[in-house]
């Protein structure tokens, strides 16, 4: 997985939320997917693979960015 894998939520029915890291062209794969419509899609994760059941995905959340943790100059 790149350096650059950002952290997404995925949100199903039901209510429960799957947090994961994706690069770029997973991500992309991802949308596509939801944008053809149901069936399954398996995504790679840094953490394993994800097997998702699109027509339960009801959000998928991007980080908006770096995130630090104290002062900045």
């Amino acid at each position: 997985m790149a350096k650059n894998a950002k952290r997404i939520e995925i949100g199903f029915a039901g209510g429960q939320v799957a947090a994961v890291r994706l690069d770029d062209d997973a991500l992309g794969a991802l949308r596509g997917a939801l944008e053809r419509g149901q069936g399954w899609h398996e995504v790679e994760a840094e953490d394993g693979n994800l097997a998702l059941d699109l027509a339960q995905v009801v959000f998928v959340r991007i980080e908006a960015g770096e995130h630090s943790i104290g002062f900045s100059g």
